[in-house]
């Protein structure tokens, strides 16, 4: 078991230095010195923006389901918020970049808008199921209320 780790740590660091030979060599001097200015700015936007927005949505989501009948639509909530979240982050290069460098045909498309449909969408969907939920929280509530559950 041992070697096996030994073998796995050896593989891992020849692969990491392996990455850090393509990257000193593909980068200019220029790039290698704003490169720790980027990822440091990235650990601020994560520490100082992203996980404080992510801790208030929680906390304000968690607050919405204490309600009566929320806690069978939370999930739906939570799911389309994760899934617009991560678009948003994926799109985020695309929209900032978009009609800038030398190649116009590098990103032609109008990435906004594709943007905001693909979240309209996301939204759509997620309330759609949120629907779906609370009709069923209702109509299996109406069921019990009434003494038709069991087939009865």
């Amino acid at each position: 078991m041992r070697l096996v780790r030994v073998a796995m740590a050896a593989v891992g660091v020849g692969l990491g230095l392996w990455g850090l030979r393509l990257l000193l060599q593909s980068l200019s001097i220029d790039a290698l010195i704003r490169l720790p200015l980027w990822l440091g700015g990235a650990v601020v936007a994560d520490d100082f923006l992203l996980v404080p927005l992510t801790v208030a949505a929680g906390w304000l989501l968690t607050r919405w389901s204490i309600g009566p009948g929320h806690h069978r639509t939370i999930g739906a909530v939570r799911t389309t918020a994760l899934y617009v979240g991560i678009t948003t982050l994926v799109a985020i290069p695309l929209l900032i970049r978009q009609g800038k460098g030398v190649n116009p045909t590098v990103l032609p498309r109008d990435y906004l808008r594709d943007w905001l449909l693909l979240e309209a969408a996301i939204i759509v969907a997620g309330v759609v199921v949120a629907l779906i939920q609370s009709r069923r929280a209702t109509f299996s509530s109406s069921r019990a209320a009434s003494g038709d559950i069991g087939g009865r």
